[in-house]
């Protein structure tokens, strides 16, 4: 999903027939501990067709453990830039990192799927004002709970993820 093309008239709709499941403060804390371990396996078993957050586009990410080295996947609200894909380590606001940003630093050969299509990527954290500009953009395109998830994570810097197709 490019949000650079994508304009904010679908989180609009969402905003019209409701508020987004993820954007209140009972919500964000809530999440984490019961609805993000539904969301893998509900994305596995109908190969990406449904999630819990419809307004959100979701991927599954297919990396390992960053000192166990074991196969682990969570799904991820994504966007792209160019042939690039990119993931906000945003935590729901968390003051740390989440587990999967350290895999990806530990290791940075991973594999994303979103249903049956797929492939394998090399993640780097973005530098400059790219993570700036990135974040914004998911801001204002993709959700506004970026920007909640921005002021509760408090002087903790958001990292992102930039995920390069891997060359065969």
């Amino acid at each position: 999903m490019d949000l650079a093309s994508r304009g904010p008239s679908r989180r609009r709709f969402w905003s019209l027939v409701g508020p987004s499941p993820t954007t209140s403060r009972t919500s964000l804390e809530l999440w984490p501990k019961f609805a993000a371990p539904v969301e893998a396996p509900l994305i596995k078993a109908t190969r990406g067709r449904l999630k819990l957050n419809p307004a959100v586009p979701m991927v599954m990410l297919r990396s390992l453990g960053a000192r166990s080295g074991e196969p682990r996947e969570v799904p991820l609200a994504y966007f792209t830039d160019g042939d690039d894909v990119i993931l906000i380590a945003s935590n729901y606001g968390g003051t740390g990192h989440p587990a999967w940003y350290h895999k990806l630093r530990a290791h940075p050969e991973c594999e994303l799927h979103i249903g049956p299509r797929g492939g394998r990527f090399v993640a780097r954290e973005t530098v400059g004002n790219d993570p700036e500009r990135l974040y914004r953009l998911a801001a204002e395109r993709l959700t506004h709970v970026f920007a909640l998830h921005e002021k509760r994570s408090g002087d903790r810097a958001i990292p992102v993820m930039r995920l390069a197709p891997a060359a065969d």
